[in-house]
């Protein structure tokens, strides 16, 4: 997004040897965040500024009690596990891969066939919405037809006469960062329709279509997904690494000046990064250079397979993000030395 420069260097701007102060190269096992949280509300919050909340949640088997997000559009990505999503709107089944967006102040509760991890990415005060494609026309990457809102069918009438604990249903709301809880004597989640143009959507990444280019290796923004108020969220999935023998197969080196980039590792191989693993992210704030690890540099102009093997999300943010308290544990501290080529023997 914005001027870009290309510049030669005789060495590798990643060929660092320390950093001091605040600013470094960061990278985090969510995996290793253990426990059930039994509302989103208690799942842990690893980056955020004021326009974008991340959190990872390990959910219940069964939510007791409904939510509501009243501090901005929820995008809940469904990491592992499948189940089902009762919200005002009707029912919605999920699995693995799932994008499902939740506008504003919508109301919901989750359900689990098997057990669910979720990265939680809140577009604070703000909507998500489908970015401009350009030339490229509003059918690429995805068709918006593929989008799927919730049903009245019939698992969700069946809920109607569900009980929550008492007898009573209470609806945790979440405003300005505070809990606010109101209880209801009955279901509130018993619609008979409705119509309209706002309303919660499922994206498999199964069903992205990603832009390739034979000769250019295209920047991550042809990858975006969807758009909120100063941040973007891209999706990696897999696609046929460049054919022509000068194009370079991998990243390029790169300094992103104006943006904050996150990157959510989901499943398979990240062709240009060593030491990842699923429901691992990685921190690279604006204010360093970075790019492919010392392996993935060695494939750029000769991949070892034709195809990528990586599902990824990616947060580019407009702001900086600061980071929340984690689990010990949770921070991969070497992560900084992992550009470092291996001494030889």
């Amino acid at each position: 997004f914005g001027p870009a420069s290309h510049i030669y260097h005789t060495h590798k701007p990643t060929g660092w040897i320390d950093f001091e102060g605040p600013l470094r190269p960061r990278a985090f096992y969510l995996n290793r965040i253990e426990g059930e949280h039994p509302s989103p509300w208690d799942a842990v919050r690893f980056l955020y500024n004021a326009h974008c909340k991340m959190r990872f949640w390990r959910a219940p088997a069964k939510m007791d009690h409904l939510v509501r997000n009243a501090d901005g559009d929820e995008l809940i990505f469904i990491h592992r596990g499948k189940g089902h999503l009762y919200c005002d709107y009707g029912h919605l089944a999920v699995v693995q891969g799932d994008y499902v967006i939740l506008p504003r102040s919508t109301m919901w509760r989750l359900e689990a066939e098997e057990p669910i991890t979720a990265l939680l990415i809140e577009a604070t005060n703000s909507s998500y919405m489908l970015p401009d494609r350009g030339i490229v026309g509003q059918h690429a990457i995805f068709d918006p037809a593929i989008l799927e809102t919730p049903h009245i069918d019939e698992m969700f009438r069946a809920q109607y006469e569900a009980k929550g604990p008492d007898g009573r249903w209470r609806v945790v709301v979440k405003r300005q960062d505070r809990l606010s809880t109101i209880t209801y004597p009955f279901n509130p989640l018993d619609a008979v329709g409705w119509k309209g143009d706002l309303a919660p959507v499922r994206l498999n990444v199964k069903d992205i279509r990603p832009l390739a280019s034979h000769r250019y290796h295209l920047p991550p923004s042809a990858h975006t997904t969807w758009v909120a108020n100063r941040f973007v969220v891209c999706t990696f999935v897999p696609r046929p690494f460049e054919t022509d023998p000068d194009a370079l197969k991998v990243p390029f080196y790169r300094n992103n000046d104006d943006y904050d980039e996150v990157i959510f590792y989901h499943a398979g191989e990240f062709f240009s990064r060593d030491h990842v693993e699923p429901a691992m992210v990685t921190f690279h704030p604006c204010g360093f250079t970075h790019g492919p690890h010392p392996k993935a540099i060695r494939a750029a102009w000769e991949p070892r397979k034709p195809m990528t093997d990586e599902y990824a999300v990616m947060i580019d943010t407009r702001d900086p993000l600061e980071v929340g308290e984690l689990p010990a544990g949770v921070e991969f501290e070497g992560y900084k030395d992992s550009w470092r080529e291996p001494e030889a023997q």
